[in-house]
């Protein structure tokens, strides 16, 4: 059962607090597909404990070092961890809190059960490698894949391990400074550190591609003989121990090549491959990266539901002037507050449904292979993150001065965003690739285009239909563009790359509102229903408003309906706006997590002095 705490609801008599405490349950259930109990509780309770509590005043080196200590007693909570990370929707689940509690946590968890425990259960289907030290974290992995001059093109790498014939070892080597590994977490925080290195696999001096190598990195002393690990200058926000690392002729055992079903070095020194492509070698080298965009999406998205949470409370307490009062009023009751809150819960509500669709798409051990998995993940990634920047900006902005302290989370939430936009694969990039293949059709089917249909603004299928015209609008420019004449490739690419970005949003838009909507119909009680039905409305309708003119030209909206776009938005907010505490109380952060004292009913306590004049005794 969710309880409902702060909602601000005074006067309330029991059964209308039973009938609240019920719908809030149904909103949980919607928001985490009914597996709260199964997936989320025991997250939600682990990070009551002290050691996650909120810490002022921390040095960066402090915070780092707590991180990792924190991840320690979260290691210490995973009944297996193997069966941890080879489960999707478990390791979605923990990130999911993770992101609310620590943005260096997360940091840190994503690369150690996801990027390199993932990988490594993966590549290593023989378990040649003892795992012990790293499920039972004597020992903490990550990834080195990024050099300083090939970061999105990691294909591309120069990093080498070249094999030995005579010793049957690898030496692995950095040639050049451009070839450093850049940015992995190999500086001196956390302890023992081993890492799976990206490196160019080179048999009797032929390229067979780049593939995954483990190389132990650091003991308890520093780096390891040819091991070079070097700083770089802090991230604003973070405190993960990130450097800039590099090789200097290691020599690997044999056994160091993790490169799993589909690539083989014989004993005789000749290597084989079933694919036959190196840049396909590679892609299934860290096919890993596809969970964890879902994971740092997940990760961003509760950052957010957190900060509205804050924000939405905040709003019913913080009072301004209103014409004709004498006393003020919260902020909450004036229409452009609520609005701009409302539209970010909708965003948040829409973005979470979003992200258990594409969960439930790469569910199985072969499924993030799948074509239709990949562009929906890529697609979800970069749409959910973006969103979720808007909706933590939004609420920064609406707690006033109060949303610039660190003590109240929301600015501490945002830097783990904008890292999830560029980690697991710059989104502008992940979308570029998506784009392209949507327009040749790999991955993506369009949908049908609807029937004609007329209707209110509100009605829920012309609203659906809506945001599919427009999707095929945007397939269907920027196919009209890739058809352009061009002097050359890059040149024809330059001509659809933007109209396909469109594409994508316009996609990944129509998706979440389609995933919003089901899990609305499913809902059986009919008041909790039309509130959800509210929530789309209010969604599309702000989605649509910047596209309300292609829409008009194509004459799939008329001139009435556009100039009432924005009453029509107005209008639903006002209908939200007495349930807006509910909606974010469904969210199920609890206050010993959300630790923020403007999200509670006497926040200013937070800053009470016991030295202040209004402690002494009144003056007679």
């Amino acid at each position: 059962m969710i309880t409902v705490a702060g909602t601000g609801a005074g006067g309330a008599t029991a059964e209308d607090s039973a009938v609240l405490v019920d719908r809030v349950q149904v909103l949980n259930d919607v928001l985490f597909d009914g597996r709260f109990d199964d997936l989320h509780r025991r997250w939600a309770n682990l990070f009551r404990r002290d050691v996650f509590r909120y810490r002022d005043g921390l040095s960066p080196s402090e915070r780092s070092e707590l991180a990792y200590e924190r991840l320690r007693v979260v290691n210490e909570e995973i009944e297996n961890v193997e069966d941890l990370v080879a489960a999707t929707d478990q390791l979605i689940a923990l990130h999911e809190w993770l992101g609310v509690v620590d943005g260096t946590l997360t940091t840190l968890a994503t690369i150690h059960y996801n990027l390199f425990l993932g990988s490594l259960l993966r590549l290593d289907p023989r378990r040649t490698v003892d795992r012990l030290p790293f499920t039972r974290l004597r020992q903490y992995g990550t990834v080195l894949i990024t050099e300083l001059d090939y970061g999105n093109n990691a294909a591309e790498l120069r990093t080498t391990a070249t094999l030995q014939p005579e010793s049957g070892t690898f030496v692995l080597h950095t040639p050049s400074r451009g070839a450093q590994k850049f940015m992995p977490n190999t500086g001196s925080a956390g302890g023992p550190k081993s890492g799976l290195v990206a490196a160019r696999l080179i048999v009797r001096d032929e390229d067979c591609g780049v593939f995954l190598f483990l190389v132990p990195l650091r003991d308890g002393q520093g780096p390891l003989p040819g091991v070079r690990v070097r700083p770089l200058s802090r991230m604003p926000g973070s405190a993960v121990d990130h450097a800039i690392t590099s090789f200097d002729r290691v020599v690997l055992p044999r056994t160091a090549l993790l490169a799993g079903e589909h690539a083989v070095l014989t004993t005789e020194g000749a290597f084989r491959s079933t694919l036959g492509s190196r840049r396909r070698r590679f892609l299934r080298s860290i096919e890993r990266v596809t969970t964890g965009k879902l994971c740092l999406s997940a990760a961003a998205l509760a950052g957010a539901r957190a900060c509205l949470t804050i924000a939405v409370r905040y709003a019913h307490r913080r009072h301004t002037f209103a014409p004709a009062s004498r006393s003020g009023v919260p902020v909450f009751a004036y229409r452009c507050h609520q609005t701009r809150l409302l539209g970010a819960v909708a965003r948040a509500y829409a973005a979470t449904s979003l992200l258990r669709e594409a969960t439930r798409s790469c569910a199985g051990p072969d499924a993030t292979e799948s074509a239709d998995a990949e562009v929906l993940v890529a697609a979800a990634k970069g749409w959910i993150t973006w969103q979720t920047r808007g909706i933590v900006i939004e609420c920064r902005e609406r707690c006033g001065a109060q949303g610039l302290l660190s003590a109240n989370r929301i600015v501490d939430l945002l830097t783990p965003i904008e890292g999830a936009i560029t980690a697991e694969g710059d989104n502008l990039v992940v979308w570029m690739k998506a784009g392209a293949d949507m327009l040749v059709g790999r991955g993506y089917s369009p949908p049908p285009a609807p029937a004609v249909r007329t209707g209110a603004l509100t009605d829920c299928a012309l609203l659906l239909d809506l945001l599919v015209r427009y999707e095929l609008r945007c397939l269907e420019y920027a196919r009209s563009r890739l058809g352009e004449p061009s002097t050359d490739s890059m040149d024809r690419w330059n001509h659809a790359v933007n109209p396909a970005l469109e594409l994508v949003d316009a996609y990944a838009t129509r998706r979440a509102a389609q995933a919003l909507r089901a899990a609305a119909d499913r809902v059986g009680d009919d008041a909790t229903r039309s509130l959800l039905t509210q929530v789309f409305q209010l969604f599309v309708l702000q989605h649509l408003a910047p596209r309300a003119g292609l829409l008009l030209a194509d004459g799939h909206l008329t001139t009435e309906a556009v100039r009432d776009l924005a009453p029509a938005v107005d209008r639903v907010s006002a209908g939200l706006a007495p349930h807006a505490l509910t909606l974010v109380e469904a969210f199920a952060v609890p206050d010993t997590i959300l630790q923020a004292p403007i999200a509670t009913d006497s926040y200013d306590a937070a800053y009470d002095d016991p030295a202040g004049p209004w402690q002494s005794a009144p003056i007679d």
